[in-house]
């Protein structure tokens, strides 16, 4: 199958016919891949079974790994669940379109490989342009989860969907990068109080500002977080450790013929001597939206390992971090 790339500037009037080519796609069945504002994501028909478990089989993506619907009105979020509490509204009026998904009792509407066969439904307003243009106009919610091969690092790029998925998908929406970097939270809104089931670009501390109560991730995890996520090329060593110590691990693993690169914020990475390094940048919204590319950008012609930095788990800090502990193959401390 050959891969076609469609080049659209989300800053200037929208190309209806790059729209209406890929809705084309989807109408007929298929997989198109499109930018949200956190990561691009592989989309099909939320409503038709067939096309959804083509997602599957482009990600090699377990079959009990739920999927989140993505809609462009709340009336269209309304269509898909069977009630929401009053709740909902407050944080709808307050974060959507934005990164934040709503888990509702599912009526039914969507494929059962959407909710892999859950009484639940996941869905999402996103805030971007292109993706609002596309369910828009697609009239119907759109079924995506990030647009790269299951375990990899989430794409931020359309490059990055490319390097996974060309040949196994007829298109990619290529709009830049995005702009939030890191997925988008989710909760559990089917009791009184939402209970975070991922951290996302939206922070609990956001969230209870608008709510009052929530409930952080419980220790059983959501189905989702049984697979291992935003796995990098090279392993990825997490580093908690002081300055000395961090020196005297990169002269070891040096001496063992180890080429270290090196990610963190820019004070971080001009700190250590590495054979190449990555720099995050400074602030959090920085660091998240560069976490993904971070992760990509080391390949074993360059380095056999990568030292990250540890970073606070405060507001967006528990996010980053909670993708960061999952692509780790060790942590340091």
């Amino acid at each position: 199958m050959q891969t076609k790339r469609w080049k659209i500037d989300s800053s200037q009037e929208i190309n209806l016919s790059i729209i209406t080519e890929a809705i084309n796609f989807l109408r007929q069945g298929e997989v198109v891949a499109f930018p949200t504002e956190t990561v691009y994501g592989l989309g099909a028909d939320a409503k038709t079974e067939e096309a959804v478990r083509k997602i599957f089989r482009a990600k090699g993506r377990p079959a009990d790994n739920p999927l989140i619907a993505h809609v462009s009105t709340k009336k269209m979020l309304e269509s898909l669940v069977l009630e929401k509490p009053s709740y909902v509204d407050d944080l709808i009026k307050t974060f959507s379109p934005g990164p934040l998904t709503y888990v509702l009792k599912s009526n039914g509407s969507c494929a059962k490989s959407v909710t892999a066969g859950l009484p639940t439904v996941a869905v999402r307003m996103p805030n971007h342009p292109i993706a609002l243009a596309l369910i828009d106009h697609f009239n119907g919610p759109i079924a995506a989860p990030s647009a790269n091969t299951s375990g990899r690092p989430s794409p931020v790029t359309a490059e990055h969907v490319y390097r996974d998925l060309a040949g196994k998908i007829p298109g990619i929406i290529d709009a830049g990068p995005t702009g939030v970097g890191v997925e988008s939270t989710v909760i559990d809104c089917t009791g009184d109080i939402p209970i975070i089931l991922r951290p996302g670009a939206i922070t609990e501390e956001e969230i209870a500002s608008v709510v009052g109560d929530v409930h952080p991730s419980p220790k059983e995890q959501t189905r989702s977080d049984k697979y291992k996520h935003y796995k990098p090329e090279i392993p990825l060593w997490l580093v908690g450790l002081s300055d000395k110590e961090i020196e005297r691990l990169i002269k070891e693993q040096e001496s063992k013929g180890n080429r270290i690169g090196l990610l963190g914020r820019d004070d971080f990475v001009r700190r250590f001597k590495g054979e190449d390094s990555f720099s995050l940048g400074e602030d959090l919204q920085e660091i998240a939206k560069n976490l993904y590319a971070g992760f990509r950008y080391f390949d074993k012609e360059t380095v056999d390992l990568v030292l990250c930095e540890a970073f606070p788990k405060e507001g967006l800090g528990k996010t980053i971090m909670n993708r960061i502990e999952q692509a780790a193959s060790k942590t340091i401390e």
